[in-house]
């Protein structure tokens, strides 16, 4: 126990590092491709987010999604590929190779699904090669270009909101 809150205080002290030089990039192209990022601790209705998404003319085949749980059993089968903070390193790298090749994905849009701030989270965020990111107001400002204030428990919101200001920034 006191190792991982160690382990989850160095994480956080270098993704916080890492951002200070994060200058912002969000381009003007319209969104083909997403990674949706969710925190299952406290939403479970991922089908719901992947099928606004449908709905707004994003194609499934192009959606990826990566689930973090806090507790992985050992003979647990899972939709998505799903991580732990047992897959992260001390120097915020990963093991999990699901995890490396979503972050190496150049998606249009990556939406962050989770308001709690969890090194393991933030580190995907942070290395991911997303054009635009978004996420919660409650998670740091710098890890995303996009923030909605929001709780992650009232997903209907935050869609409504997501889909109103990327046709206002004309991405979708």
């Amino acid at each position: 126990m006191f190792l991982n809150s160690l382990k989850n205080l160095f994480t956080k002290k270098i993704v916080k590092k890492s951002l200070a030089n994060v200058k912002p990039g969000a381009s003007g192209e319209k969104i083909n491709t997403v990674g949706i990022v969710f925190d299952e601790s406290y939403f479970h209705e991922k089908e719901a987010i992947v099928e606004a998404l449908s709905e707004q003319g994003i194609l499934p085949q192009n959606t990826d999604v990566l689930v973090f749980k806090n507790r992985i059993r050992k003979n647990e089968v899972f939709d998505y590929p799903v991580f732990s903070h047992k897959d992260l390193s001390w120097q915020a790298t990963f093991r999990n190779s699901d995890v490396k090749a979503f972050m190496e994905k150049p998606f249009d849009l990556l939406i962050n699904y989770y308001d709690v701030e969890k090194s393991a989270l933030m580190v995907v965020t942070n290395l991911s090669k997303a054009k635009f990111k978004v996420g919660f107001a409650s998670v740091s400002k710098k890890l995303n270009h996009f923030m909605i204030d929001t709780t992650a428990e009232r997903h209907e919101v935050f869609t409504s909101e997501l889909f109103k200001y990327l046709k206002i920034l004309n991405k979708l």
